[in-house]
């Protein structure tokens, strides 16, 4: 088995998009071992709740985000993670204003999957607001991403 690699997903309030990637990633590798998986926002207050609808598509799927709270992108969130996914090129953006010496570290959730009918390197779009279809929507454009980014991580991986 490989070192740990903590894959961190990266949104706005960290309570919809990157918990849910958070949710659907870790099934995704729960069998592994070898991943940590958490999630933050560049403009997060700490300690907000995973939002209702972004709780009831996870659920809808047999998992849970037990004890989440959510939590802004330091320095010291980043020194942790080893790959940081953020949902749009704005993230990316905003990620590498701020954090200059961690842009290594930083791509798109949909950098490396083709979504039907959208192609690669979309932006994962923002639900809020927008009812539970516009959740379920983007949970389905992450899990067709999460096996590329899977196999990115496996392919680049440095011990």
């Amino acid at each position: 088995m490989s070192a740990p690699k903590h894959v961190l997903f990266v949104c706005t309030g960290n309570t919809c998009r990157s918990p849910l990637a958070e949710g659907l990633f870790r099934k995704a590798v729960e069998a592994r071992g070898d991943f940590r998986v958490s999630s933050a926002g560049v403009a997060a207050s700490r300690g907000d709740p995973a939002s209702r609808d972004t709780t009831a598509v996870l659920k809808k799927r047999g998992l849970r985000l037990d004890a989440f709270a959510s939590r802004p992108v330091t320095a010291d969130v980043l020194d942790e993670a080893t790959h940081v996914f953020a949902m749009t090129q704005g993230h990316i953006a905003a990620l590498e204003r701020r954090f200059p010496q961690h842009a290594a570290k930083f791509y798109l959730v949909c950098e490396f999957a083709d979504i039907p009918g959208e192609g690669v390197g979309i932006d994962v779009p923002d639900p809020i607001g927008m009812g539970r279809a516009a959740y379920e929507e983007v949970a389905k454009v992450l899990e067709q991403a999460i096996p590329s980014l899977i196999g990115f991580i496996d392919q680049t991986w440095q011990k």
